[in-house]
């Protein structure tokens, strides 16, 4: 079992920065590959970053291409996502994500690969 808190989410002007963490209990974390997904509202949730249990292999949306970083602290139990140059259209509820998968390479784009999720923190970028 895992549990995810997230954290770092505010009100931040257009062109800030803000870093989103999520802490994980369990002493599964480290063998967990990793993801943040996003919610506007009226919006179906969307992908925005993952990363494999080490934290070799990243992927991102590309509307966040260049602009975000997901890292992780495995002696922490966190990850995270920094976030620069925000824009109007990053407002949504952010959420982390765990995935139990066995594969030490995975590091998946799509929700129901996910096994647990925190309960959200809000991101609003005014314009």
């Amino acid at each position: 079992q895992v549990q995810l808190v997230e954290s770092g989410g505010g009100l931040v002007q257009a062109g800030g920065s803000l870093r989103l963490s999520c802490a994980a209990s369990g002493r599964t974390f480290s063998n967990a590959a990793m993801g943040w997904f996003r919610q506007a509202p009226g919006k179906e949730r969307e992908f925005v970053a993952a990363l494999n249990r080490s934290g070799s292999n990243t992927r991102y949306a590309d509307s966040v291409k260049g602009r975000f970083t997901i890292s992780r602290d495995n002696a922490k139990n966190t990850v995270y996502l920094q976030m620069n140059s925000l824009k109007p259209e990053d407002t949504a509820v952010y959420y982390c994500a765990a995935s139990s998968s066995s594969n030490p390479y995975y590091a998946p784009r799509i929700g129901p690969a996910y096994d647990y999720w925190g309960q959200g923190t809000q991101v609003t970028v005014s314009s």
